[in-house]
């Protein structure tokens, strides 16, 4: 994906329009950026959340993850309200990423706690839980470590595991060794990083300033975070208990994806009990850039585990 200055962006240019014409149709979804704000999670820290009532108050709720190297928001946004016509939506920046929670270390077994302690400071009983590539490896672990708190899990784009080819163990290698070259800097930069956080989306956009809002929702992750979170998603492997979680389940298979293999994530759904499989002809950035393909497959799955409670 292109990553234009705020300049271009503004700028109505003629180069622009096809690029702006194959975009809008994907966004058009949703005609303003829906109003959150910073929730509290005790012992843990605060984050940003967005949660949007239900068309009734028995609705069950879905707890949206997003994937790596965006926000809630951007990651979801051209599935809310479609998703909010059946269903209570709460969706949150999980650690390290937009407004979510700043701390020392980057640790996926802290992402899982944060989404299970935010359903329990909402009032939400067993919510359904959403992942979306990163979000999904979140999703297996919150089940894994809270299977009495989870009613369900929806895992999107996404793997049980890492590093099986050598051309991922080549890829893992490398962006550790870049995580390891920051941590210094990092560790120097963090209390700057922490003071200078971006603005909070406003909580109504016209469509036609929806580029702008969301570049600055990409640049909201530091460079340095992605690269230590990168180095640590990298190393999660769930083969020894995946095949324990009870919950109900679906996976969207993104079929067209060229960042997590389709073998890989068929082998997830295979290994999960009574899950069922759904399958999108989209790659891996379905959820905003395909999201005509992707949100109706996506609706299917969610009412699957909503079926199932």
């Amino acid at each position: 994906m292109s990553n234009p200055s705020s300049d271009r962006i503004a700028e109505t240019t003629a180069q622009d329009k096809p690029r702006r014409r194959r975009l809008s149709p994907r966004i058009a979804r949703l005609t303003a950026v829906p109003e959150g704000s910073m929730v509290e999670l005790p012992g843990r820290g605060s984050t940003y959340v967005v949660d949007l009532a239900g068309p009734a108050p028995d609705a069950p709720t879905v707890l949206l993850l997003h994937g790596m190297a965006t926000t809630a928001m951007l990651n979801w946004f051209p599935s809310l309200r479609e998703l909010n016509e059946r269903y209570r939506v709460v969706l949150f920046d999980q650690r390290w990423h937009g407004h979510g929670i700043r701390s020392e270390r980057f640790d996926l077994d802290d992402l899982a706690d944060d989404a299970v302690a935010l359903a329990e400071v909402l009032g939400i009983d067993r919510p359904i839980l959403v992942g979306y590539s990163m979000g999904g490896v979140v999703a297996q672990l919150a089940a894994h470590r809270h299977p009495d708190k989870v009613g369900g899990i929806v895992l999107a784009a996404t793997t049980y595991r890492f590093q099986e080819t050598r051309r991922e163990r080549a890829f893992h290698k490398a962006w550790s060794l870049l995580a390891a070259s920051m941590a210094e800097y990092a560790t120097r930069r963090t209390e700057v990083h922490l003071r200078k956080l971006p603005v909070l989306p406003q909580s109504s956009w016209p469509v036609g300033r929806m580029d702008r809002w969301a570049m600055s929702e990409m640049r909201s992750t530091s460079g340095w975070a992605l690269a230590q979170a990168l180095a640590v998603l990298g190393r999660f492997d769930a083969s020894e208990w995946l095949s324990t979680l009870k919950v109900p389940t679906a996976v969207v298979i993104t079929t067209r994806d060229r960042a997590l293999p389709v073998y890989r994530q068929l082998e997830m759904a295979k290994a999960i009990p009574g899950s069922e499989i759904f399958l999108a002809k989209a790659g891996h950035a379905a959820c905003a850039l395909e999201a005509d393909v992707f949100v109706p497959v996506f609706l299917e799955a969610v009412q699957s585990v909503a079926d199932r409670l």
